[in-house]
């Protein structure tokens, strides 16, 4: 093998790593969007847990994270809470950086 070949299998295994610790950090997001969006919906900690997987389960719908803001705005909308397209963005946004942090540091 020459150098240039173990370069490019060096960048694919990278690459790999760094698609799957996306992927795991994503999954860890929705899970923790969940679980807030159940606390302020004011579910119990069982019915939390169990609506935090139905986010993680929504992701899969399409690709993106549409699905899940949809699903998040939509339940809030359903028991009558107003909660802002902001609101829900940026808390996104903050948990997919403690996710990614936790995953980086193997928590």
């Amino acid at each position: 093998m020459t150098t240039f070949d173990d370069r490019e299998a060096g960048f694919e295994s990278k690459f790999a790593l760094d698609q799957d610790q996306e992927f795991r950090a994503m999954a860890r997001r929705n899970k923790l969007l969940g679980l807030w969006a159940a606390e302020k919906m004011g579910l119990s900690a069982e019915s939390g847990e169990q609506y935090a997987n139905a986010v993680v389960r929504a992701d899969f719908d399409q690709p993106g994270e549409e699905d899940v803001f949809r699903k998040i705005a939509g339940d809030f909308k359903g028991s009558g809470m107003s909660v802002s397209e902001g609101e829900i963005r940026s808390k996104m946004d903050e948990l997919a950086s403690i996710a990614r942090d936790q995953i980086r540091t193997g928590e």
